[in-house]
């Protein structure tokens, strides 16, 4: 992963919608992002780290997600694009819930009062929208500056991104205001956990219905 000075405090209070907004900049700029970048975040346990990792794993569903809508490729591209799609979605929603559990580390030490009020979004479902929001402001951006497009479509685009910018201005603020409150005491929130059920063989009943008939099968033939 490219290593920016952003990572010098990986504490819970070096995160700013800033940093984070700044972080996500600097990676779309990046020219191997977000193919081609060394290490995981599962060798780190900080949190610019999960944060860094969620944003890769939504720049690669992006791209997975625009391949798979192509008609011009067999049908076994497209497949191996929805496969990509649920592998870089599980891993994103997993790096939302470690990005929390650092929050919520950091955050051990603060007391919370009877009146303290419980937000339902968290911190890493936040800062994974404005990843997001980071991709979509880029590539409005550049549909925006695509002039053999026609005036329309210029025009139509720089109006998008102007709202674009503007609810990405809007998230930041939220988030500062949560982080602030939370170190403060005065709100507090949970990892709340994804369990994606369509990703697991064991709770998937066209997976397990499949396997089970197989297994039942194979008995039958053996026994005859």
């Amino acid at each position: 992963m490219p290593g920016f000075p952003l990572r010098q405090e990986s504490t819970v209070h070096s995160v700013s919608a800033a940093r984070v907004v700044e972080l996500h900049r600097r990676c779309l700029a990046a020219p191997a992002w977000p193919h081609h970048v060394s290490g995981e975040a599962g060798a780190r346990s900080d949190i610019w780290s999960w944060i860094e990792y969620n944003h890769r794993c939504n720049s690669l569903l992006w791209v997975a997600e625009d391949e798979a809508r192509r008609t011009d490729v067999p049908d076994a591209e497209i497949v191996r694009r929805k496969r990509e799609i649920d592998h870089y979605n599980q891993r994103r929603n997993d790096a939302v819930e470690r990005i929390d559990e650092c929050v919520l580390a950091g955050l051990t030490g603060v007391f919370y009062p009877q009146h303290a009020r419980q937000h339902s979004e968290t911190v890493g479902a936040m800062i994974d929208r404005l990843s997001i929001l980071a991709l979509k402001t880029r590539h409005m951006r550049l549909e925006s500056q695509r002039q053999e497009a026609g005036a329309e479509h210029v025009q139509r685009c720089t109006a998008r991104l102007a709202i674009l910018r503007e609810q990405r201005a809007d998230l930041a603020a939220c988030l500062d205001r949560l982080l602030a409150d939370a170190r403060a005491g005065r709100v507090y929130f949970k990892v709340y956990r994804q369990f994606k059920m369509y990703n697991d063989p064991q709770l998937n009943p066209a997976l397990y219905s499949r396997a089970h008939a197989g297994a039942r099968g194979t008995k039958a033939a053996a026994g005859q």
